[in-house]
């Protein structure tokens, strides 16, 4: 249960974006799969990066996935979307143009190193000057925060850092009041130990950590759809 207000909207568009090895489209279809059994109408638009894979963390090896759903009957996966995440400087440069002004921005700082900013071809990073003051952004060190979470299964630290995505996940179903029960089922589903442990934990930890933002003042839920 939340412990914070719930405000209802009509409809929401979401759009997860990183490398092409941050799982973000295995990301969006959970979030979509969860939405669907909620009741809500759903158009979705999976951007995949070029099949020659880029060098990480750059502009052309960024994939994402939006997601548009509603209590209403909706035809298209939106055209700007009110919330990002951002899992690296490229993510964000590459979909930044696209978020609606007031938009929330949900960003993982532990990306934003000085080699990564300079992959991404930022000359100072975006987090520090005042070139995101027109959105919500909600900083969040989300790959130390997974490592931490996963950190009793004895994962290596790749192996750890590839748990983040679940961690995001988590905590925009607490931001849109999903329900994590199909998502808990598809992990156990999929994964064998300690894989399935560490990834449930790191969905829990990001729908935990969500309940404790300060910056986020309520969840949100969209009712399901009457069609």
């Amino acid at each position: 249960m939340n412990s914070k207000n719930t405000e209802r909207l009509e409809s929401v568009v979401i759009r997860f974006a990183g490398d092409s090895g941050d799982g973000m489209q295995l990301t969006g279809s959970q979030f979509t799969n969860t939405t669907a059994l909620q009741g809500n109408d759903i158009a979705t638009f999976p951007d995949f990066p070029a099949e020659i894979r880029a060098p990480a963390g750059t502009l052309a090896g960024v994939s994402g996935f939006q997601l548009h759903f509603s209590s209403n009957d909706i035809r298209t996966p939106g055209d700007t979307p009110g919330v990002l995440v951002a899992m690296n400087p490229a993510a964000l440069k590459r979909n930044i143009g696209d978020l609606k002004m007031g938009g929330m921005l949900i960003v993982n700082t532990d990306k934003f190193s000085d080699r990564d900013l300079a992959k991404a071809e930022y000359a100072v990073n975006p987090l520090e000057d005042e070139s995101l003051n027109d959105y919500q952004v909600v900083k969040v060190p989300l790959s130390s925060l997974s490592k931490g979470a996963v950190k009793p299964y004895g994962l290596s630290a790749k192996e750890s850092d590839r748990c983040k995505n679940f961690f995001a996940l988590g905590m925009t179903y607490w931001i849109f009041s999903r329900n994590m029960d199909s998502t808990k089922n598809w992990i156990k589903s999929k994964f064998q130990s300690p894989y399935q442990e560490a990834n449930l934990a790191a969905l829990e930890a990001g729908w935990s950590f969500a309940d404790t933002l300060e910056i986020l003042h309520s969840a949100y839920e969209v009712p399901a759809a009457q069609l």
